[in-house]
């Protein structure tokens, strides 16, 4: 866990994708996106039917290593708004394990806007919490300090002449994206144009890796 101060607060930027909120107890986290594989699967594209287990597996070591009370999923968390319902019985239990346990927040995302059963927790589009605004997707007008997701950011670089890539935060002085937490989850450049626009040329890629937090401008 790397420490990182933003919007007047002190977070833990962790390798696993997530940020923790030690002053809350809380635990954020972005596009989850359960369900994927069911939803490729019932449109003739087989893929191994065990993402939701695992990404709410790594959710749950999360969860027992910070001891976490809250929890804040940053919007697609679930693949499609059906996606609840096609939850394992191994998984659901998983879910409503961690939100019994849990204060939880759904913020709503493009691919799960209106989803029927979320499998308890609350829902909203957008919240803003002790001066810190969290949506899914960042919103280039917004001046105050922001957290968000979408865009699932991957690093790419060069290292000893082969071509590395790492899901990445996007951090500015007034947003953070974070990366996808989802266990069948792609990424989008850290420089792709769409990532710089929501958050300024200026802005970095941050890869936290042991104690510290390795910075990349997007302009490099």
């Amino acid at each position: 866990m790397v420490p990182l101060s933003f919007g007047g607060h002190e977070f833990l930027a962790l390798a696993d994708g997530a940020l923790y909120w030690p002053a809350r107890a809380a635990l954020l986290v972005a596009d989850l996106h359960l369900e994927k594989a069911s939803w490729f699967a019932a449109r003739g594209q087989l893929l191994p039917p065990y993402d939701s287990q695992a990404t709410l597996a790594a959710l749950t070591t999360l969860v027992a290593r910070t001891g976490a009370t809250e929890i804040w999923c940053l919007g697609d968390s679930f693949h499609d708004v059906e996606g609840c319902d096609r939850l394992p019985v191994a998984a659901q239990e998983m879910l409503r394990g961690l939100i019994a346990a849990t204060r939880w927040t759904w913020i709503t995302g493009n691919h799960d806007p209106a989803i029927r059963d979320r499998c308890g927790g609350d829902v909203a589009e957008e919240v803003v919490v002790d001066g810190i605004v969290m949506r899914h997707e960042a919103d280039p007008r917004e001046t105050r300090p922001e957290l968000s997701g979408h865009f699932h950011p991957k690093l790419r670089v060069r290292v000893r002449g082969r071509q590395v890539a790492r899901r990445c935060f996007i951090g500015s002085g007034t947003k953070i994206i974070l990366p996808a937490f989802g266990s069948l989850t792609g990424g989008l450049d850290a420089d792709h144009p769409e990532i710089v626009r929501a958050v300024g040329k200026a802005a970095q890629a941050w890869v936290p890796v042991a104690d510290r937090l390795l910075r990349f401008p997007l302009a490099a």
